[in-house]
C-alpha cells in the first residue's frame, strides 16, 4: 500500500506541474489574441479600398490582365496554404491542410497541374512526410506576421502568375487559411485571388454593384494594373497572415484550457485514489497493532495457565 501511495503522489506532483505550464500558455494565448485581433481590424480599411480601385480599374478598362482575365483553359494553379509553426492548438492545423487537400483534389480532378506554397512548419512536416512536392515555403512568422513577411510570400507567387504556364506560371492563385471569426469559432477557408472576380469583392465588402466612375489612365490601365497586382497580392495575404495568426492563439487557448481542465479532473481522480491508498494503509497497520495485541494477549494467558 505504502508504494501505492508513492506512485499516486509521484503522478499528482507530475500532472499539477503540466497543469501550471498549460495555464501559463492559455493566459499567453490569450493575451497574443487581442493583439492578433487588432492587426486584423487594422488591415481591413486598406484592404477594402484597394479592392475597390481594382474593381474601378477593371470595370473601366478591357485591358487583359492576368489580374482580372480568365485563361480559356487553364492547366495549371498555385495554391497557398498557411499552417502554423508550433503545435498544442488542437485542430488548428489539421483542418486547414484538410480543406487544402480537398481544394488539391477538386483542381487536380478539373485537370489542373498544382503548385503548393506553404507557410508554417506543420504544413511542411505534413507534406514532407508523405514526400510530396513543395514548390516554395516560409516558416518562423506566423505567431505574428507582418507585412514584410507577406511580400516575401507574394514574391514568388506574383512572379508565377505574370509568367507564361509554358513557362512554368500558373493560370490561378488560390490561397487556404484559418478565418477568424470569434474567440470560439474559426473557420477553414479556401479563396481564388487571382483571377480576380469582381462580384466576389463587392460580396466581400459586403455592398450592393455600384456605380464606379469613370476613369482615364496614363500611360493606361494595364500599366495601372501592373502597379495594383503587387499590391492587392500582398495585402490579401497580409490579410490572411494575420486571421490565421488570430486564430491559432484562439485554437491554442481553447486547447490549453481543455488541458487545464482535464489535469484539474484528474488531480482530483488522483487524490481521491491517495486517500482511500491511505485510508487502506491505515486500516492495514491498525488491524496489524490488533492482531499482533491479541496473539500477544493469547501468549501471555497461556503462559499464565
Amino acid at each position: 500500500m505504502g508504494a501505492q501511495l508513492r506512485v499516486y503522489k509521484r503522478r499528482i506532483r507530475a500532472v499539477t506541474a503540466t497543469k501550471k505550464i498549460t495555464k501559463a500558455m492559455e493566459m499567453i494565448a490569450a493575451a497574443r489574441i487581442v493583439k492578433a485581433q487588432r492587426k486584423v481590424t487594422a488591415s481591413m480599411p486598406y484592404a477594402n479600398e484597394l479592392n475597390r480601385a481594382v474593381s474601378a480599374v477593371a470595370t473601366g478598362s478591357d485591358a487583359d490582365h492576368p489580374l482580372t482575365t480568365e485563361a480559356e483553359n487553364p492547366t495549371r494553379a498555385a495554391i497557398l496554404l498557411v499552417t502554423s509553426d508550433r503545435g498544442l492548438a488542437g485542430g488548428y492545423s489539421s483542418n486547414v491542410l484538410k480543406a487544402a487537400e480537398k481544394l488539391t483534389e477538386r483542381l487536380r480532378g478539373e485537370g489542373k497541374e498544382v503548385d503548393t506554397y506553404i507557410v508554417g512548419r506543420k504544413g511542411v512536416a505534413y507534406y514532407g512526410f508523405r514526400e510530396r512536392k513543395i514548390t516554395d515555403s516560409w516558416t518562423g512568422f506566423t505567431d505574428s506576421p507582418t507585412y514584410a513577411d507577406a511580400k516575401r510570400v507574394a514574391a514568388p507567387l506574383i512572379e508565377a502568375v505574370t509568367t507564361e504556364t509554358a513557362e512554368g506560371g500558373v493560370d490561378e492563385l488560390h490561397i487556404v487559411f484559418t478565418e477568424f471569426v470569434s474567440m470560439m469559432t474559426q473557420n477553414p477557408v479556401e479563396n481564388r485571388m487571382l483571377p480576380l472576380s469582381l462580384d466576389k469583392v463587392e460580396k466581400e465588402e459586403g455592398k450592393k454593384a455600384e456605380i464606379l466612375p469613370l476613369f482615364e489612365f496614363e500611360p493606361s490601365a494595364e500599366d495601372v494594373l501592373d502597379a495594383l497586382l503587387p499590391r492587392y497580392v500582398e495585402s490579401r495575404i497580409y490579410n490572411a497572415l494575420l486571421q490565421a495568426a488570430a486564430s491559432e492563439h484562439a485554437a491554442r487557448r481553447r486547447a490549453m484550457k481543455s488541458a487545464t481542465d482535464n489535469a484539474g479532473d484528474l488531480i482530483k481522480n488522483l487524490s481521491r485514489l491517495a486517500n482511500a491508498a491511505r485510508q487502506a494503509e491505515i486500516t492495514q497497520e491498525i488491524s496489524e497493532i490488533v492482531g499482533g495485541s491479541s496473539a500477544l494477549a493469547d501468549a501471555n494467558a497461556g503462559s499464565d495457565k
